[in-house]
């Protein structure tokens, strides 16, 4: 009996197209494309572009002029203050006194080295200070903070100052008034402790020479010293008139002159005050006197401060500063302009095929500005010697010649674009420009907050927005 044979065939399943995987391939694939791209796009601060207004500010370091005077003590001794610097004081107010034998110091100095209980009326007067201090703190303003701690410890000193003159009178009676000289204000006023010089000063007698703050240091006078007679124990400002006289250009000159009174910001405090104007020359140069009849008192105890003068507002397309940057471009006369498939501007290059004879290209090119004729090109679509040939025309023009441009990074279409711009008016943080063209800044557009850290072409993204103010 003949055996059979068996033979097994493998069965082949049939193919079946797997969708699930082949959408997480495609996921994946599209994960690792955003991660690249990611990873070569340059992430930015962006900026809207607005309309808004400047007011262009002018600083400006002057020198103020005041009545003042200065009192001289009668006696010799050592000197100790009861009224509180940059403070009014009425006429016929003490204001100092003269210890001829030192016991008053000596008590004053003890006085401090020791708890001392306050009054009512002296506890009153420190809690008014701290309170108004309280009041008018912004957390912006941190500066604001050394005057105030300079008036508490007037104030201290004073009452200190105070306390020991009626301890010492209680005690010693008629010994301690023959030894102590009291000083007494001639006129109401405000009291000043340093002089330099300048006491005398009139608007018209100001120079270069006043301006320098090197030639006309200050002398403080301080509690306790040793005097002779006749030396200077205060300085007494009487009038609530006063001016800063500060040196000006041409341009500053035109702009104040169109006006009687400027807006005056003092940068100490930033404060503001109107000044009323008048233009001096005074044989070295042209100066500005700004009278005021306020806030005379904050900076009564200052000669050289700093301001800075609102001239004017102007308005315009808003860009901060930081933005900002200037860019090389080629030179190209406008007749070599020209147009190539779908009406892409660009010119005509000579060129050079492969057997060496001459040919010509169309080479595209944006438009960044035009001035006098002359189109301004990205140095990266030409080469220096490049030579370009003229629609219709045998003439030719060899590029080489080159400008700057002021401008931003436009980052609108994913990727950093100049933009030319033409600065009008600008201050420390911001600038007003124009848009004139088709080829300047438009309103709404996105440009880079900070034009240094990016490059021309760099791929884009904006993280943020910056705040238009």
């Amino acid at each position: 009996m003949a055996s059979s044979e068996k033979k097994t065939i493998k069965y082949r399943k049939p193919f079946h197209f797997n969708a699930g995987l082949l959408i997480f391939g495609a996921i994946f694939v599209y994960i690792l494309f955003i991660v690249y791209a990611y990873l070569h796009t340059t992430h930015l601060t962006g900026y809207e572009v607005t309309v808004g207004s400047l007011a262009v500010n002018s600083s400006f370091r002057g020198v103020a002029v005041r009545s003042e005077s200065l009192v001289s003590v009668n006696d010799a001794g050592y000197i100790n203050y009861y009224a509180k610097e940059n403070e009014h004081t009425s006429r016929g107010g003490l204001v100092y006194s003269v210890d001829e034998s030192g016991t008053l110091s000596q008590m004053i100095e003890d006085s401090r080295m020791v708890n001392n209980i306050l009054s009512e009326e002296e506890l009153k007067e420190l809690k008014q200070e701290l309170i108004s201090f309280r009041t008018d703190y912004d957390d912006g303003a941190f500066r604001l903070i050394y005057p105030a701690k300079e008036s508490l410890t007037g104030t201290v000193k004073k009452l200190a100052n105070q306390n020991a003159l009626a301890n010492l009178q209680s005690l010693s009676g008629n010994i301690a008034q023959n030894l102590i000289n009291l000083g007494y204000s001639p006129n109401s006023g405000i009291v000043v402790y340093n002089y330099d010089g300048l006491e005398n000063l009139k608007p018209g007698e100001v120079n270069a020479d006043i301006l320098d703050e090197t030639q006309h240091e200050k002398t403080f006078l301080t509690d306790g010293s040793l005097v002779a007679a006749g030396d200077t124990a205060y300085k007494l400002i009487t009038d609530e008139e006063w001016s800063i006289v500060v040196a000006v250009d041409e341009d500053t000159k035109k702009s104040v002159s169109e006006n009687s009174y400027i807006k005056v910001r003092f940068l100490r405090n930033d404060y503001e005050s109107w000044g009323k104007t008048d233009l001096i020359e005074n044989g070295d140069g042209d100066y500005l006197v700004l009278t005021f009849t306020n806030s005379m008192i904050t900076f009564a105890s200052d000669r050289y401060i700093d301001i800075e003068l609102e001239l004017e507002e102007t308005k315009g397309l808003k860009v901060p500063n930081s933005a900002i940057v200037k860019k090389e471009f080629y030179l190209v006369p406008e007749e070599y302009l020209t147009t190539g498939v779908n009406d892409a501007t660009g010119f005509i290059r000579r060129s050079y095929l492969e057997d060496g004879s001459e040919s010509a290209e169309f080479v595209s090119a944006d438009i960044y500005n035009d001035v006098d004729g002359m189109l301004y090109i990205d140095t990266a679509v030409f080469n220096a010697g490049d030579v370009l040939i003229k629609p219709d025309s045998a003439s030719e023009y060899t590029v080489r010649s080159k400008d700057s441009l002021t401008g931003v990074y436009n980052m609108n279409k994913g990727y950093a674009d100049f933009t030319n711009i033409e600065i009008i008016n600008s201050n420390t943080e911001y600038s007003i420009v124009n848009s004139k063209s088709q080829y300047d800044l438009q309103v709404y557009d996105y440009i880079v907050l900070d034009g240094d850290g990016v490059n021309d072409n760099d791929f884009v993204t904006n993280t943020d927005t910056g705040i238009n103010l």
